[in-house]
């Protein structure tokens, strides 16, 4: 088993190029936390590593991307409690969408709390928390392969209630649960396509770009021959 020491020395050992690190910082990364390593590295890593629950709390708890990345990687979702991702999320450095969404990719979908904690964060006013929920969603809605229909659903008013949000951050992922619902079988794609002829109506920069952008796709040749 790795030690916190033996994969902080690895990391320093994979250390992006000049060019990686510049790329990430102009993508709002804080420089003082990033290694500049790029996610397919990330991953092999975290398979030697293997899960273990107390380490990832410590490479979260470093606050660089790369650690916190790692630490959804190798955490043992059936030991995350709703507390801890409560204080993950409250993280200064979750701070960059790449950290988000690999959390929720990683780890919170696989939780417990997963669905609750989308509709909780929907309500939060963070930007990154909210973004968490609609990752999370989109996340959910793609991976989770026994959820009933009605559980997305559930989510239809959340999503038209942010879709004002103009952060790029929120917008985006609002965006991406949207079409991942509407991807995930013929009836949500119908129930998502409705959802967003709706947002369309609003009066909004943000919900004219959500809703065009997602039918483009939800209408698109590609998806409904996929369903028929």
């Amino acid at each position: 088993m790795m030690k916190l020491e033996e994969i902080l020395e690895e990391l320093e050992s994979l250390k992006g190029s000049s060019k990686d690190i510049e790329g990430m910082i102009r993508f709002g990364i804080n420089p003082e936390k990033l290694y500049g390593i790029r996610i397919p590295v990330l991953r092999k890593l975290a398979k030697k590593i293997k899960k273990n629950h107390q380490l990832a709390q410590q490479l979260w708890d470093l606050g660089y991307r790369e650690t916190m990345i790692l630490a959804a990687m190798i955490d043992d979702a059936s030991l995350v409690t709703e507390a801890q991702m409560e204080q993950w999320v409250s993280s200064p450095y979750f701070s960059y969408w790449e950290v988000v969404d690999q959390a929720c990719m990683n780890l919170f979908y696989l939780t417990d709390y997963a669905f609750s904690k989308a509709i909780e964060w929907s309500s939060r006013e963070e930007e990154f928390v909210k973004r968490a929920s609609f990752s999370l969603i989109a996340v959910l809605a793609w991976k989770d392969k026994v959820a009933e229909d009605q559980e997305f659903i559930r989510f239809f008013p959340f999503i038209e209630k942010e879709s004002t949000d103009e952060r790029s951050n929120v917008k985006n992922a609002v965006n991406w649960a949207l079409r991942q619902i509407g991807k995930r079988n013929l009836n949500l794609n119908r129930e998502a396509v409705i959802l967003a002829k709706q947002i369309l109506e609003i009066d909004s920069k943000s919900t004219k770009w959500i809703a065009k952008n997602a039918l483009k796709e939800l209408e698109s040749d590609k998806i409904q021959s996929r369903f028929n």
